[in-house]
């Protein structure tokens, strides 16, 4: 039988770093509340998650960048919102942050997750941040969990 490998949900002696925007703050808010709850229940402690915040979407690959590389975290949460205007400005700030983001991941080893909300609407947006069913934040710290748990056995 071949050797299979999967990361599971133990948080216990994880170190992961949320990097937040602050553009769009009510939405991330919900974000960051979001994943600081799934880390928490799956046992990462309190000083086992560091918050840094920048001021939007656009630069957040790097600030993810610098967390990624910085050794100190065994994952990365990337979380922002962007909502669609009337101008192409949205699809700039959108690709660019989602191709940052993977570039920082690929360039430290580390699980960088994309949790960044992409939506056409506010109200799109208030769906994913937990107002009606479930929570993008939330979703993005497990799977920085089972990531980091992944890249242990590989």
């Amino acid at each position: 039988m071949p050797r299979s490998l999967a990361g599971d949900f133990s948080g216990q002696g994880l170190r992961v770093a949320i990097a937040a925007a602050r553009f769009n703050s009510a939405i991330v808010e919900r974000l960051v509340d979001g994943a600081i709850d799934g880390l928490t229940r799956h046992q990462v402690s309190d000083d086992g998650i560091t918050v840094a915040r920048c001021p939007g979407a656009w630069e957040l690959p790097l600030l993810c960048q610098r967390l990624a590389s910085s050794g100190n975290y065994d994952a990365v949460l990337a979380l922002g919102c962007v909502i669609r205007g009337d101008t192409p400005h949205f699809e700039m700030v959108a690709n660019e942050c989602a191709k940052g983001v993977a570039q920082a991941g690929m360039a430290a080893g580390i699980p960088v997750i994309f949790g960044v909300l992409t939506t056409d609407t506010v109200e799109q947006a208030e769906v994913r941040a937990g107002i009606k069913a479930g929570n993008k934040g939330f979703d993005a710290a497990m799977a920085a969990i089972e990531m980091s748990n992944l890249l242990k056995q590989v």
